[in-house]
């Protein structure tokens, strides 16, 4: 891994961002023989939030030949979600769904998590340039980069085509302005870590424990369980909801957590390892996830709602779609990128959209809640919510908005 002098280059593929889209993308590309260059403008390790993988995730990270280094990290094992409100419980075992494939993965330390996946891209011959900033771009069939390192040298990299896995940075996007209007509510996050020294069996350490608001069903917390008896803890909600100064939100938070009886008893006043931070308008969108001579991953083309840790899970779907198509491309084949890669992610997409939505209104939570499940529509809810939410023998993948909706209206009436 390089932060190589300023000099013009000419590859393959450059990727725009380390994170993991970017960095399984330059795998797959790499195990496919092709040139790349991953252009990075932090430094890492580097703090990051979504720490709750799914399970979905495992696959694209043996597919990229990068799972043994994140099973040998020492990550807490995840097999699960538990969900409170008020006095009411629910616990789902990914292990138990109704898609193949894997039921189990790890909570992260996200800086941790990224440098391990970027440093098994460089050694599988990727050119990884910390420091690097993209600041134009020319596109079309054989788009051009405009870097910046942070001596201020500047160059021009030529590629056969480009990768936005910027995350947040959208820099793409931002560059071309593409966004367009998000369908999500306006909402943020604050959060820290805790040391939070629970008892063994206090909780099961091996699930995300999400927890609804006592008096607002549209406040929700996660309390994400990490290695070395640390937990991350947040709250979520509509972004007025935390109109407080910088100096305040440690108070805010503290205050959330104890108003939720769960959270409450887990944590407490259990010290906070970092200043609280705040995230806030992180749903994001665009008409189309690609264009002449690029196309955007992950976050840099659409993120919806933290709820149900599906973030890292579509940005790797992503990384697996774009090179799949972009490899035919380099071998001279005509490939359809609406077709082959924009519907077919956004499928996925639109499935979570739907829980999240149903999530919000109060439905989902209905759902999930709801004392008398039937074991298989149960085990199809499981699988969305470990993260395969493009198994299309899945009713509740097929057809998410009208079964959800079905599916409330009977819970309702028994």
């Amino acid at each position: 891994m390089t932060n190589a002098n300023s000099q013009h280059a000419a590859v393959d593929v450059a990727i725009i961002g380390a994170g993991p889209s970017g960095a399984v993308a330059a795998a797959l590309l790499r195990k496919a023989g092709h040139s790349v260059l991953v252009l990075e403008r932090q430094h890492f390790p580097r703090f990051s939030i979504g720490e709750s993988l799914l399970p979905q995730s495992m696959a694209y990270l043996e597919e990229a030949d990068m799972l043994q280094a994140v099973v040998e990290a020492g990550f807490q094992y995840k097999n699960g979600a538990h969900f409170v409100h008020g006095g009411k419980t629910a616990s789902y075992d990914f292990r138990d769904k109704h898609s193949k494939g894997w039921g189990t993965t790890y909570q992260v330390e996200r800086a941790k998590f990224d440098d391990i996946l970027i440093r098994r891209a460089a050694e599988q011959g990727a050119d990884v340039r910390f420091g690097h900033a993209v600041n134009a771009i020319q596109t079309g069939e054989a788009p051009q980069l405009e870097v910046a390192d942070e001596a201020g040298n500047t160059y021009t990299v030529r590629a056969r085509f480009v990768l936005d896995a910027s995350g947040f940075g959208r820099v793409l996007p931002r560059l071309l302005e593409l966004e367009t209007p998000t369908r999500m509510p306006t909402r943020a996050a604050i959060f820290t870590h805790v040391r939070d020294g629970l008892p063994a069996g206090s909780t099961d350490r091996n699930k995300i424990c999400i927890a609804v608001h006592p008096e607002r069903r549209d406040v929700w917390y996660w309390m994400i369980p990490l290695a070395d008896g640390r937990s991350s803890v947040g709250c979520v909600a509509e972004a007025s909801f935390f109109d407080v100064t910088e100096t305040e939100r440690e108070a805010k938070l503290r205050e959330l957590i104890r108003v939720e009886p769960t959270l409450c008893e887990l944590i407490g006043d259990a010290p906070f390892l970092m200043p609280v931070r705040h995230i806030g308008g992180y749903s994001a969108n665009v008409e189309r996830l690609y264009g002449p001579g690029y196309a955007l991953l992950g976050n840099a083309g659409e993120f919806l709602d933290p709820v149900f840790s599906s973030g890292v899970t579509i940005a790797l779907r992503s990384a697996h779609l774009a090179v799949e198509t972009l490899k035919r491309q380099l071998r001279g084949e005509a490939v359809d990128w609406l077709a082959d890669y924009d519907r077919p992610l956004r499928r996925g997409i639109d499935t979570f959209r739907a829980f999240v939505d149903r999530w919000y209104t109060g439905e989902l939570q209905d759902i999930i809640f709801y004392p008398h499940q039937t074991p298989t529509i149960r085990r199809m809810i499981s699988a969305v919510l470990a993260g395969y939410a493009w198994d299309e023998t899945n009713p509740y993948v097929a057809d998410p908005v009208r079964r959800l909706n079905s599916l409330h209206e009977a819970c309702k009436a028994m």
